[in-house]
């Protein structure tokens, strides 16, 4: 056996017939985009994470209910959020250097009590230049702390599709997830290492189906069509095996598959690229959803661009779901 390098003894190389391969190294300078995040609740150390990472865009998204100070919430409490998102973006981009956009909403994870003040109010928000999407938004089956009956989360939800519709803008949609792992919960006076939410106080859910996660998304959709917005402003975030044959198969939403805390919903590269090769990448993108109640990873998606090409996705078809999509829909990254 005869070595190809000095060494006294054979390496790998000795063994091997077949060349190197030449690798892809323009993934790692590949522009990629975020399209749905809470950076601006991150620290300053984080969002640096996100710029050296090769982060281009990104959407934050203002509407948040963990940031609430009180449950059920008043209008003003969601304004305020909206207000601090918006004071802190030119200072963001300043700081980072990547852009950074905003996507507005009314969320109903937690039950508002006059919901009506901001949707009155939104209407001068989402006409701001800063806010690229109204959201997220979208039917929750349930709620933390009190619930929220589903006949006014759907009138909340079909008018904020109606603005986005107005404004021309897309939707950022929240659909619930049924969480990855073994099934085995932990003790109640725990909750979840590492989300800073009590899970201990979610209610019981207000949609009466043998799935209500995937009924919620339905529902979604159906208030969609209602409020006359086109089903390709839709990106449906939190995309997961629950959710993905419905929204590819029988709508023209596009889907969003939050990586940031794979250890929580159980969603990773390996769903994102079974996704690319049974639909194709043209309705897919990806999101990290990182935000200061999780445990979560401003590096996820530069890693998702390599695990994407490891799994076989080609070099194409990773840019169109990292940069293409998000900058075509949020128009991004100009």
């Amino acid at each position: 056996m005869t070595s190809p390098h000095p060494t006294k003894r054979p390496t790998d190389a000795a063994y091997m017939d077949e060349p190197e391969p030449d690798y892809p190294t323009e993934l790692l300078n590949l522009p990629w985009i975020d399209a749905h995040n809470h950076a601006h609740t991150l620290s300053w150390d984080d969002r640096e994470r996100y710029a050296l990472a090769g982060c281009r865009s990104m959407v934050m998204v203002a509407s948040g209910y963990h940031w609430t100070p009180y449950k059920p919430v008043q209008a003003d409490d969601v304004r305020f959020l909206w207000d601090d998102a918006i004071n802190r973006r030119a200072a963001i981009e300043r700081n980072h250097f990547f852009e950074a956009k905003l996507g507005l909403g009314v969320h109903t994870g937690v039950r508002i009590e006059n919901p009506d003040e901001l949707l009155e109010a939104m209407e001068e928000y989402v006409a701001l230049d800063e806010v690229v999407a109204v959201g997220e938004t979208g039917v929750t089956p349930t709620q933390h702390a009190a619930s929220w009956e589903l006949k006014e989360q759907r009138a909340v939800v079909e008018a904020q599709m109606a603005l986005a519709d107005d404004h021309d803008l897309p939707v950022i949609l929240h659909t619930p997830n049924q969480s990855g792992g073994s099934g085995r919960s932990y003790r109640d006076d725990v909750g979840i290492p590492g989300y800073e939410k009590n899970t201990g106080l979610g209610q019981d859910s207000v949609i009466d189906a043998e799935n209500p996660a995937l009924e919620a998304v339905r529902i979604d959709v159906e208030a969609a069509n209602d409020a006359g917005l086109d089903e390709e402003r839709v990106v449906a975030s939190h995309a997961d095996s629950n959710n993905t044959a419905y929204l590819m198969e029988e709508t023209d939403c596009y889907l969003s598959y939050t990586i940031g805390h794979s250890w929580l919903i159980g969603v990773d590269a390996a769903d994102v690229a079974d996704a690319i090769d049974e639909y194709g990448a043209d309705r897919i993108l990806v999101d990290t959803d990182c935000a200061n109640v999780l445990r979560t990873d401003p590096y996820a998606l530069k890693r998702e661009i390599f695990e994407l090409y490891r799994y076989g996705i080609d070099v194409d078809d990773i840019r169109t779901v990292v940069y293409e999509n998000p900058k075509k829909i949020f128009g991004l990254a100009e």
